[in-house]
């Protein structure tokens, strides 16, 4: 006899489905994205499957494969809105096998060997489309990829809630008007969405290497998607050397992952994570791949390549002085030519504070204050205190570490600038 879900405690099972919709989220979404061909429909149709499994399995238990369970849920709902709607009748027919709830992971055959049988890609595509805005591209993916809160948006992009929340909702709305087809272009189109989709698949691998809110340090399921993703693009663009520093970015950052943070999931600075937890494995992927990507160049290394560049000098220094550190300045400062930011600048600084001393280093940080964009960035009064401390200010460096912690909203984050500024007396 097949043994049935064992019913648990209401609050349990909401927190349980909260915690699996937001990470099967994206699947479900592209998906049904692929039946409805509207990225705002589908995002409704997966809430509806939330809502679902938030009345029946505090009742009937969590099924044995909760994501499937909400997938098969959302698209049955696709299925029947395709149905009832007869302006939806020939793309019912199109989707044919796909539509099958009792082989609900059979996808068509790509028709062409270029094509991507991948719907998360065919969802970055899509919300990468050049109807939309560069910043409504990546804040739409953000939500509908990552899985990603509108206030978690804003953090990333250090803008106001409300700015994401608009570009959001117009960028749905222009998707749906304009008929944009959810599908991975061909030649010439895909070569012009490829930077946007690479920097959403960076912002992402962000989000879940640094969470800007929540308990925890780190969403590794974040990280997982947007390291695939790049690997998948690198492999359908290999002379592309972008797409391949991008992978070799991930792979880099990724490999340090297991040492980031302790036993009780406070984060570790990297001056003292044991970097025997560092993963060879992930770091020779990422050389590979840096290496690809300077086999195609043909000119001067992109934004990526030179992060990548900087992330390879962490990973061969064994020890946390073996840091070449006068290099990763260097690099930073071609970075700040090729891509200049605030936040480049910050990083910059560290590096100069490593390799000449904290008093120079100072003096890019105090140039930086009038930032608007880095008003409330956490990270400029933390690194601002870190070089007072060097310095010996520590009256001052008390200060700057309790405003980072005011603006930190990472919990991690925030008890970990708290005790610094404990430290500084």
């Amino acid at each position: 006899m097949e043994q049935q879900p064992t019913p648990a405690p209401a609050g349990g099972v909401d927190t349980a489905v909260e915690t699996i919709f937001r990470i099967e989220s994206p699947r479900i979404i592209a998906g049904v994205a692929r039946i409805v061909r509207d990225v705002g429909i589908a995002e409704e149709l997966a809430q509806d499957a939330l809502v679902a499994a938030l009345e029946q399995w505090p009742r009937d238990g969590v099924p044995d494969n909760p994501g499937a369970w909400l997938m098969a849920t959302a698209k049955h709902r696709a299925i029947d809105l395709v149905r009832r709607r007869e302006r939806y009748a020939r793309k019912l027919e199109e989707v044919g096998r796909d539509l099958s709830l009792s082989a609900p992971h059979h996808l068509d055959e790509p028709a062409d060997p270029d094509d991507i049988d991948d719907d998360l890609l065919r969802l970055v595509f899509t919300a990468c489309h050049p109807v939309l805005s560069a910043e409504a591209r990546i804040a739409l993916t953000l939500r509908l990829l990552g899985g990603l809160t509108t206030p978690e948006i804003a953090r990333a992009f250090l803008v106001p809630e409300a700015t994401v929340a608009q570009r959001i909702v117009r960028a749905k709305r222009t998707l749906a008007t304009k008929g944009v087809a959810f599908e991975v272009p061909y030649g010439p189109e895909r070569e012009a969405r490829l930077g946007s989709v690479l920097e959403v698949i960076y912002l992402v691998f962000n989000e879940g290497y640094a969470a800007t809110a929540g308990d925890d340090l780190l969403r590794p399921a974040l990280c997982e998607d947007a390291l695939r993703l790049a690997r998948v693009l690198a492999e359908l663009m290999p002379k592309e050397p972008e797409v391949y520093a991008l992978a070799a970015l991930l792979e880099l950052q990724e490999s340090r992952a297991a040492a980031r943070t302790g036993p009780d999931g406070e984060p570790v600075l990297l001056k003292d994570q044991n970097r025997r937890r560092w993963n060879r494995m992930l770091i020779r992927r990422g050389f590979t791949a840096l290496g690809r990507s300077s086999a195609v160049a043909t000119g001067s290394p992109g934004p990526y390549a030179l992060q990548a560049a900087i992330a390879a000098c962490h990973a061969q220094a064994y020890t946390y002085e073996d840091t070449d550190w006068r290099q990763i300045a260097t690099l930073y400062g071609l970075l700040a030519a090729r891509a200049p930011s605030p936040v480049v600048e910050l990083n910059r600084a560290v590096a100069v504070s490593m390799a000449d001393g904290p008093g120079p280093a100072l003096e890019i940080v105090d140039a930086l204050a009038g930032e608007p964009a880095l008003r409330d960035y956490h990270l400029l009064p933390s690194v601002r205190g870190d070089l007072l401390t060097r310095l010996g200010r520590t009256a001052e460096a008390r200060a700057e570490f309790e405003r980072a912690a005011s603006l930190a909203r990472n919990e991690r984050e925030r008890a970990l600038l708290t005790a610094r500024a404990r430290e500084c007396g």
